[in-house]
């Protein structure tokens, strides 16, 4: 199993809102099954988790960032990603306020394209009401624990 580090990014808008993608499985066992995540990723290669949270946040919201934040959170996790590859992951969480809420998709790459079925803003009160898979599971604790909810 690879080991895959990645750097995910707790993006909030002015109302406190979270961003969340929706991605749906496109291979494996797990076809077809959805969730909703944050935005972030893999670590390219001799980069860093702030270097990667910067990187990640300007490809998957349009947005640019110099500097990511401190990070709030850490998870090791093994999952599947929705290509069908199974990973271990070290996740960083870094906090992200942003001044608007419009974002941008031009700059993913095909299989965000492909996996990437919705994005939406949650409040505190959508996410624990939702029966949607949602990941991390503990994601409204984290942001308590860091001051936003």
């Amino acid at each position: 199993m690879r080991n895959r580090p990645s750097s995910r990014l707790l993006v909030i808008d002015p109302d406190d809102r979270l961003l969340l993608f929706k991605f749906v499985h496109l291979a494996g066992a797990l076809t077809g099954q959805q969730f909703w995540a944050t935005p972030g990723g893999a670590l390219d290669p001799g980069e860093s988790y702030e270097a990667a949270a910067c990187r990640e946040m300007f490809e998957e919201t349009g947005l640019r960032i110099d500097d990511p934040g401190p990070q709030i959170a850490r998870r090791s996790v093994t999952f599947t990603l929705v290509d069908g590859e199974r990973v271990a992951s070290d996740e960083r969480y870094f906090l992200i306020r942003v001044i608007g809420a419009d974002i941008s998709s031009t700059h993913w790459t095909e299989l965000e394209r492909a996996a990437i079925a919705a994005q939406r803003w949650w409040t505190r009160t959508e996410l624990a009401a939702t029966s949607d898979t949602v990941y991390p599971e503990d994601l409204a604790d984290m942001l308590t624990r860091a001051g936003v909810w």
